[in-house]
């Protein structure tokens, strides 16, 4: 296993996009994103022949360059992804990586006056993108999306919002059951909010002048603000927190439009949609730190409540917390290509 970069048997393109949906956006973010397409070992090679695709998004303040990086004996989704295609352990796939970064670390993959319209860019522009200059089957049935922890949480609402583009889905660790996975976190940060007298955005301040995840409350707060954006910001783009930032008390109104967001409890409302899924990949760590394997538990039996069938579900915990899982992206990444060939 050497420790740097590997050959692979299919290519990258790197592109960039010039979206126009993002041109503008509240935070005044780049409008012009890295966009990653794999192709497979062959491509080149049969210039007739069509292949499904599936798209990758990341987990909180990830960006489309981290897919590269390098661990401790183990390689990079990049590779993995690769080899599953090399090895034909697999039927050939195209494999998209997306960019949806923004300077509070994360889109959470929805459109919101707080960050821009990110869940728009990814459907109606980075979609047809691909299928116009990539010989894809450009069907939803041939479509799929994955991702881990909030890219996991992005993997389970856009098939939900978007049946037509996307027919298969994997989560990773997605962000669900929010009463553990953010409740928990309120009063952690209403307690890192004492030295910013309760004031995130002096605390947002504060983090933009000095290194970056050099003082205990930048990971917490970070999150808390970035979702905030996501979900309950203003309709001019203030980001509103859902609990009191001197108790940690949810705020009702407010915490209720972050529940209207949960995956487990959006599945009643978008049952014909997962009902029409060719393929659902579910899986956690069985203690994982944000109690995201009761998540991961909590989607899938809502699932079943909503008559989806269970063998279109692969559903599995396995012994691991919130990091170190990305092993677990390759196996998904091949489940979902037979799914999509089929």
């Amino acid at each position: 296993m050497l420790p740097w970069r590997a050959d692979l048997e299919g290519r990258v393109d790197e592109h960039v996009i010039d979206s126009a949906l993002l041109r503008g956006n509240p935070l005044q973010d780049p409008h012009e994103r890295p966009l990653w397409v794999y192709v497979p070992p062959g491509y080149d090679d049969e210039p007739a022949r069509r292949y499904p695709t599936i798209y990758v998004i990341q987990g909180y303040t990830g960006h489309i360059a981290m897919w590269r990086n390098r661990t401790p004996y183990r390689r990079p989704f990049i590779e993995t992804a690769d080899q599953v295609f090399a090895d034909k352990t697999a039927p050939p796939a195209i494999v998209v990586y997306v960019d949806a970064w923004t300077s509070y670390g994360g889109s959470q993959f929805v459109d919101s006056p707080g960050t821009g319209a990110y869940h728009s860019y990814l459907c109606d522009e980075v979609v047809p993108w691909v299928d116009e200059r990539y010989r894809t089957l450009a069907a939803r049935d041939h479509r799929a999306i994955t991702g881990k922890s909030s890219g996991g949480f992005g993997a389970m609402i856009t098939p939900m919002l978007r049946p037509d583009l996307f027919g298969a889905l994997a989560t990773h660790a997605g962000d669900s059951l929010y009463e553990y996975c953010y409740l928990s976190e309120f009063a952690k940060a209403a307690r890192l909010l004492r030295d910013y007298g309760g004031d995130i955005q002096c605390w947002w301040s504060e983090f933009r002048s000095r290194v970056a995840f050099t003082h205990p409350a930048d990971e917490t707060l970070l999150m808390t603000l970035g979702c905030s954006a996501a979900f309950s910001a203003t309709p001019d783009g203030v980001p509103e927190l859902p609990f009191d930032p001197e108790t940690g008390a949810p705020l009702p109104e407010i915490w209720q439009r972050w529940l209207d967001w949960d995956p487990v409890r959006m599945v009643p409302g978008h049952a014909e949609a997962l009902r029409s899924m060719r393929a659902i990949w579910i899986d956690a760590g069985n203690h994982d730190e944000y109690y995201l394997d009761l998540g991961a538990q909590a989607f899938h039996k809502a699932l079943r409540s909503a008559g989806v069938p269970e063998e279109v579900i692969h559903f599995d915990l396995f012994d691991a917390g919130h990091g170190a899982i990305d092993y677990r992206y390759p196996l998904s990444l091949a489940w979902l290509a037979q799914r999509l060939s089929d």
